[in-house]
């Protein structure tokens, strides 16, 4: 039987690749970005004691009550803007999930979605899943500003839908005030969404400050703000975020949520709403990630790299082009084959596979695997 791909340009993706060439080669694996140190032991007690004590049963569709209150206070206490929790939180399966469930909802066929590149590559297959149509704006290496202008020019009656990542991954770059009121200002008198991906929310370096689009009234009016458990609290397997948006947006999120996934893993909720209730939980995350990022930017120091330090996630960027003229794409390999170290080539990332010679490191690592790795990167 013959059936035609819904995503015939989707081929194995790099993550995967990177992945299985890094344990073929027994390489120190910067690659993909999850830590390889464990969760605090008080979260991890929690979940348990929730399935002890029998909330092992589906937990409400939207997610358990007491998670999304406190949800609803956090953001509130961060970004000043205040969300029910009963109609204006759903608790998802990692961020992801809520970012394929929030296009879903709304873009139909033949609906024009800007995406900004580098983009993380869960966006574009869920909008080509619905019909919608990719429409790019680069960001160039290696400041990755935003073209404001540019931007504007892009837009058009056939735009459903825009999407942004601040922090950016894979750059780094912080999206600050002044991006977010551009872009408010662009979208004002739009029927223009905005779906935020915000997943590194809780990591930002400097002294800097995330600006969430709940912060600004316009944008919050007209956002989706996607978040994750798994990266604040170094739990990637769990997969679990929440979506945050007005009650009319919700409501249609919900309606494919529902169907989509139901419910998400009830002690896990549980857990996370006490855990939740100590800010230091995640306040401290911005300090706690600024000493490794900062470990590893001084290691590549007097390397033949060029660094400019991250602004926020646990991604750095390595300029090679000192090095050799290799594409990303080989170097990388190379990398792992010869020196047993593995990144992510940003080519894949980008429109066109553009190759800026520049890698992606992960250093949401345990000292002593940036230590190996460093001492590799010195000598090459």
């Amino acid at each position: 039987m013959q059936h035609p791909s819904k995503l015939p340009n989707i081929g194995t993706t790099i993550f995967t690749t990177v992945g299985n060439l890094a344990r073929k080669h027994n390489a120190i694996d910067l690659s993909q970005g999850f830590p390889n140190f464990e969760a605090d032991n008080r979260l991890l007690d929690l979940v348990s004691k929730a399935m002890h004590d029998g909330h092992n049963q589906y937990a409400p569709m939207p997610g358990y009550y007491g998670l999304r209150d406190v949800i609803s206070q956090k953001i509130e206490t961060l970004h000043g803007h205040s969300y029910h929790p009963e109609s204006e939180i759903t608790v998802t399966v990692g961020a992801t999930q809520a970012i394929f469930t929030a296009i879903t909802a709304f873009v139909h066929p033949n609906d024009e979605v800007i995406v900004l590149k580098p983009a993380y590559d869960c966006y574009e297959p869920a909008i080509a899943l619905n019909g919608g149509v990719p429409v790019y704006l680069e960001l160039k290496a290696p400041s990755f500003a935003v073209d404001w202008t540019a931007f504007k020019n892009l837009i058009s009656p056939k735009t459903k839908m825009v999407i942004i990542n601040t922090p950016h991954n894979p750059s780094g770059r912080i999206f600050s005030r002044g991006d977010m009121l551009q872009l408010q200002e662009v979208l004002r008198r739009t029927n223009i969404l905005l779906l935020s991906d915000e997943v590194y929310e809780h990591i930002v370096f400097d002294g800097q400050q995330h600006e969430s689009a709940s912060r600004f009234k316009d944008l919050a009016s007209r956002s989706f703000i996607c978040a994750s458990f798994g990266k604040t609290f170094h739990v990637t397997g769990w997969k679990m975020g929440y979506c945050a948006a007005p009650k009319h947006l919700m409501d249609e999120f919900r309606k494919v949520h529902q169907f989509n996934v139901f419910s998400v893993d009830h002690p896990t909720q549980r857990a996370m709403a006490e855990y939740l209730n100590t800010k230091e939980h995640y306040t401290h995350l911005n300090r706690f990630y600024q000493e490794k990022r900062d470990f590893f930017t001084k290691g590549v120091d007097g390397s033949r790299f060029i660094c400019k330090p991250s602004q926020g996630t646990y991604f750095q960027l390595l300029d090679y082009s000192n090095i050799t003229d290799e594409a990303d794409t080989d170097f990388a390999k190379r990398l792992i084959t010869d020196y047993k170290l593995a990144s992510i080539p940003i080519s894949s990332f980008n429109l066109n596979n553009r190759d800026d010679k520049v890698l992606r490191f992960c250093f949401a690592k345990k000292e002593e695997t940036l230590e190996r790795a460093l001492d590799i990167l010195q000598g090459i």
